[in-house]
């Protein structure tokens, strides 16, 4: 079956503006910042489990009602009070905001998607004991209106959160049956481009199990097979060769270099092991398809029959973020991007090997808000993630591939109606069992005292934040304006304050980010100095 899209139809989408009193575009935005959970906050744990399922929780219900999703009691939800999202574990616009802003350039505003932002950094989630997924809703009030004639205090923070169980480090996991597809063209012999590919891949190989296996394609105009797919027992000084011999030339035909890939994945495509496409390039497209979807079409049999997802790793100053953007979202995987050996160390030692295996496939979150007591709301980035309401658990449409320890986080800006008290949001995430592709459902709730701390100097805690400081960043980045959203002075200090609450050498860094961006647009900030820092936590 033909799997559907992630964005709903033109008619979908104009209902859903038309109904009732909540606008999902229709306040200027507003991301809060605390990371961590405030006192009292209201937390539902749903059920999980297989089979046909009841809709999401709806606005206003209880926690029993939550509970009782599956007895099939709840009334139709408004469609207009819901949100709803493909989840996602990028990083990769974080990353590259970060290079551009050592070598002294803002990044484009096109390249900037504040859910990556937010999920470069750690939460502090619980995790669930299962293969599933924990919930986690909490926030926090923002300390000014929204310039639309709201009061200071009636916007509030409300952060989703989702978290599965980290690796087991000494567990049995799959085997990894993995095909590197590496960009050798003339753009690649810059600095930090090829070489720190075959660095990446060569630490990769040092740390991979005996019954793990590897091929490897490189691809210029055209693309060849380096090495078919070898398990590494007594290999490794093969596979080692055959990176080491890697020279860039001649141009970029991305789309001969996947198409290539998936042969040889699906050649070596072995049963039970985790079978993935990993494709390192600077993206620069200029020979052959060029079109992100065109060349995903010409595999998609390949990528559905046999389950086969796409990695891509960014490297370069000059990046083609779109286009990995767009491949990896279609292929069913996720992206990051590596500016130095500390990073490319960070992927491919610390997290590549453990987060081989999937927890989730196809997994989405639907948050359905109370009219009773929000009047507006607004999701923070995931504009090229959004699924329409109807398609939540229409399984054929595509979601997000979660890994052991990936934490998921969705910030929304949120209004309260005057006087509001009760129930604000349940949020549900849908997956499917990577094995079984059965599906699974969790809910978590929170009501109006949990979001009543403030932001800054209240009970919010340092991680919640951190992702605000990291939202609000992105917004300024992109050209936005959120509720409650402080000038990049003000957000650097904050980020330095929370650097030494948090021991974080990541938010850390973060302040550095902050500091470069306030001073290339005209603030009292200083390019940080130093050299480009490694990947953050």
């Amino acid at each position: 079956m033909e799997r559907r899209t992630y964005r709903g139809t033109y008619a979908r989408t104009l209902g859903l503006l038309l109904v009732g009193g909540v606008l999902l575009t229709g306040c200027g935005g507003g991301g809060g910042m605390n990371d961590s959970a405030v006192d009292g906050a209201k937390r539902t744990q749903g059920t999980s489990g297989g089979g046909q399922v009841a809709p999401a929780p709806a606005p206003g219900a209880s926690d029993d009602g939550a509970q009782n999703a599956e007895g099939g009691r709840q009334k139709p939800v408004a469609p207009d009070y819901l949100s709803t999202f493909a989840l996602d574990v990028d990083t990769a616009s974080y990353g590259y905001a970060r290079r551009k802003l050592t070598d002294g350039e803002l990044p484009g505003a096109e390249t900037v998607r504040p859910e990556e932002f937010v999920n470069s950094f750690r939460q502090g989630y619980r995790r669930p004991a299962g293969n599933g997924f924990s919930v986690t809703v909490d926030g926090a009030r923002t300390d000014t209106g929204g310039g639309d004639g709201a009061r200071a205090g009636d916007w509030s923070l409300v952060r989703v959160g989702l978290a599965t169980r980290v690796a087991d480090e000494h567990g049995e996991r799959p085997a990894a049956a993995l095909t590197f597809v590496v960009d050798i063209s003339g753009s690649m012999a810059e600095p930090g481009r090829l070489d720190l590919v075959k660095k990446s891949l060569s630490l990769l190989t040092d740390e991979l199990r005996d019954d793990d296996s590897v091929s490897l394609v490189t691809f210029s105009d055209e693309a060849k097979t380096l090495l078919p797919m070898t398990r590494l027992r007594d290999h490794r000084g093969r596979i080692h060769d055959a990176v080491d011999s890697m020279e860039p030339t001649d141009s970029t035909n991305v789309e001969a270099g996947i198409r290539r890939g998936y042969e040889e994945a699906v050649d070596g495509h072995r049963e039970g092991a985790n079978n993935r496409v990993v494709l390192l390039s600077d993206a620069l497209a200029n020979t052959g398809e060029t079109d992100a979807d065109a060349i995903l079409e010409r595999i998609d049999a390949a990528r559905r029959d046999h389950g086969i997802t796409l990695f891509g790793v960014g490297v370069g100053s000059d990046y083609g973020d779109a286009l990995m953007e767009r491949l990896t979202n279609k292929g069913d995987g996720h992206t990051t991007y590596i500016a130095d050996e500390t990073q490319a160390r960070k992927v491919f030692v610390d997290q590549l090997p453990a987060h081989i295996e999937l927890r989730a496939r196809d997994a989405k979150a639907q948050v359905a808000f109370d009219p009773k007591t929000v009047q507006q709301f607004k999701l923070i980035g995931y504009e090229d993630r959004k699924v329409a309401d109807d398609d939540f658990r229409d399984d054929s449409v595509d979601g997000g591939e979660i890994g052991p320890g990936h934490t998921v986080t969705a910030l929304y800006a949120v209004r309260l109606r005057e006087g509001a008290a009760g129930h604000v949001a349940t949020a549900t995430v849908r997956w499917l069992d990577p094995r079984t592709r059965a599906p699974h459902e969790r809910s978590g709730s929170v009501e109006t005292g949990a979001i009543d701390g403030r932001l800054w100097g209240g009970d919010s805690g340092s991680r919640l934040q951190v992702a605000a400081v990291a939202a609000y960043f992105a917004e300024d980045l992109r050209g936005g304006k959120l509720p409650g959203q402080p000038g990049l002075g003000e957000l650097a200090d904050r980020a330095s304050e929370l650097a030494t609450e948090t021991e974080d050498s990541s938010v850390r860094k973060l302040a550095t980010a902050i500091t470069r961006a306030d001073g290339l647009k005209g603030g009292s900030g200083s390019d940080g100095g130093g050299q480009q820092e490694g990947e953050m936590d």
